[in-house]
Formats: C-alpha cells, structure tokens, sequence
C-alpha cells in the first residue's frame, strides 16, 4: 500500500517511538481523549486510511455534534471482535456510515459492507458515503477532487452534502 505524500509530516499519521516499542498494534483506532461520550453518540463513522486526517482537519468536524470516528487500520483480516467491542459501547447508535474517498466500485467498501452488515443489529442503518462508481480513481482536476472530498466528509458527518446546501 502507497501513503500518500499529504501524510508523511502529518502528526495524526505517525506514531512516536515509545508507541511502537511500548504497545501493540490495533486494528481499530478510536479517537482517545477527543472522543464524545459514547452516550452521546448517535452516528458513528468508519473509514480507514486517508480520509479520516482529512475529516479532523475539516471544518465540519469542529461541528459534527453526536458523531464518533473510528479508523479501521487494517480491513483484512477483518477485526470483527475489535469492531464489535467498540460498536457495544454506543447505547444511542442510530446509524452507521462506511466512508471512503475511492469511487464506490474500488476501496475497502464491497470488502467491508458484507461484514459489516453481519456484524450490525439488523434494524441498524449502515450507509455508503463516497464517490459514485467509476472507472477512474481520480476526478482529474484538483478543484474538482476538493469539491468531492468536502462533499463526502460533510455527508458522512451531517448527512447533508455540499451541493444540497446550495
């Protein structure tokens, strides 16, 4: 797997060297001590990768109120316990969103959805938040991969995208 170059200095990307010498991995990160009450927490937001820098560094971040993040760090082997465990501790859960900025046909979403949906109480919600489908990885023009990724951080936050507020 490639990292990107927007993550190489990024301090929410890296581990100190007491990290990891001193502790093990996880397959699931949470957000520590920035974290909602889990009691307040109505809509909970996975991803993994990339996306989840650029969702604390958004604006709407600030003001997503009832919304945790969890960041899958490896999707396979699929940590199923891990996930399970930190999805128990919302009592107030009423929907679950998968975010990727790959189109919906590439990215983890096809891998994760199947068992995310078995993992989830069945009257559980679980959306897709993403790019649409497409043979293209890229949206080729920097102003429009911009657009896209303010789009898909603001819907998986707030369940409004960008173009509906206009």
């Amino acid at each position: 797997m490639m990292t990107p170059k927007s993550l190489l200095r990024n301090p929410r990307a890296g581990s100190s060297l007491r990290e990891l010498s001193d502790q093990r991995f996880e397959p699931v990160l949470g957000l520590g001590d920035q974290a909602p009450p889990p009691a307040d927490v109505t809509r909970l937001v996975l991803c993994s990768g990339k996306v989840a820098i650029d969702v604390f560094a958004s604006n709407d971040w600030e003001q997503a109120n009832g919304v945790d993040l969890l960041r899958l760090e490896m999707p396979y082997p699929f940590p199923e316990a891990e996930l399970r465990a930190a999805i128990s501790r919302y009592a107030n859960l009423q929907e679950v969103v998968w975010l990727q900025e790959e189109p919906q046909n590439m990215g983890a979403w096809s891998f994760v959805a199947l068992r995310l949906r078995e993992l989830l109480d069945p009257g559980m919600p679980l959306r897709y938040v993403g790019r649409t489908a497409s043979a293209s990885p890229a949206e080729g023009l920097h102003s429009q991969h911009v657009r896209e990724q303010q789009r898909i951080i603001r819907e998986a936050l707030h369940g409004v995208s960008v173009m509906e507020t206009r």
